[in-house]
């Protein structure tokens, strides 16, 4: 039995968890083949733990009423120095529906090699966004990113991602500055946080950015109906950045996160497209995937 004031109660809480509902449907995978047995036994509860704070944690800020955001955190420890420190690379992926089909669309692929931080089995791990936590801090930061690219695959703003890049770069900033800064800091390397950020965050990514909106929400969610026209929003991006090649960094990490997730994509869906040199270009822009483009051109 249930008062009526426990009903209306009950109806309020419903109501408010609906407004703040979360945003991220993770899974976490765990490998800890590579630490001895006692570092083994205090990671347990590991996984349940990560998993439950990706996926009960509001990570935006503000209200959300699509469908929750797919994506994976596969972590492979690879060292465990006490009981409370660790290392670990991690693999990020996420995808979005393709609307008006059974297909998902992969938004990213990330291989992070750089996360050292503490884990103490049975401790509570909080969302405190304003302040830098080796553990936790690393997991708003990819929810945001993952967030912000969700965002701007839709139209009609190409910026929506925008604010979330922000949030994310804050993170990036203090973890620089932090005593876990590797993998913080802005470095050479193929791949990292703050050089992924501030890619973003560039003018001279604008165009790539409104490009991206185009390709997903002008491109692959017309693809079933419009396919001519899909397909050619789907190469306007790879024209374009053509055309900006020498004013973007070779070693741009943004432009290598994005081929990562997208080249077997663009494979699947220009293959037959009006313009096969397009296939050359790509491979000008994306020599880390050549024989995927090869495979194409050879048919």
């Amino acid at each position: 039995w249930t008062s009526p004031m426990k009903k209306i109660l009950l109806f309020i809480f419903a109501l408010s968890s609906f407004q703040i509902a979360q945003e991220l449907d993770a899974t976490v995978s765990v490998n800890v083949e590579q630490l001895p047995n006692a570092s083994k036994e205090r990671l347990n509860n590991f996984q349940k733990d990560i998993e439950v704070y990706l996926n009960n944690n509001k990570f935006s800020g503000s209200a959300w009423d699509g469908p929750k955001v797919k994506c994976n955190f596969n972590i492979f420890f690879t060292s465990g120095s006490d009981q409370l420190t660790y290392s670990a690379q991690v693999v990020i992926t996420s995808q979005r529906p393709i609307y008006d089909s059974q297909s998902n669309s992969l938004m990213l692929s990330i291989m992070d090699p750089k996360w050292n931080f503490n884990y103490e089995e049975g401790k509570a791990l909080y969302f405190i966004p304003a302040e830098f936590n080796s553990l936790t801090s690393f997991l708003d930061y990819y929810s945001l990113l993952i967030i912000g690219y969700d965002f701007d695959s839709y139209g009609p703003d190409a910026f929506a991602g925008t604010e979330f890049y922000n949030k994310a770069l804050d993170i990036a900033l203090r973890g620089a500055g932090s005593r876990s800064k590797e993998g913080w800091q802005a470095e050479s390397s193929s791949y990292n946080r703050r050089g992924l950020i501030e890619d973003l965050l560039n003018v001279n990514f604008n165009q790539f950015r409104q490009d991206f909106m185009d390709y997903h929400y002008n491109g692959l969610d017309l693809f079933s109906k419009r396919k001519k026209y899909a397909q050619d929003n789907m190469a306007k991006l790879i024209y374009n950045l053509a055309e900006k090649k020498d004013k973007l960094s070779a070693r741009s990490v943004l432009l290598k996160v994005f081929f990562d997730a997208k080249a077997g994509e663009i494979v699947d869906y220009l293959k037959d497209y009006k313009d096969m040199q397009i296939f050359e270009v790509l491979k000008k822009l994306d020599p880390g995937n050549i024989s995927k483009y090869d495979t194409v051109i050879e048919y």
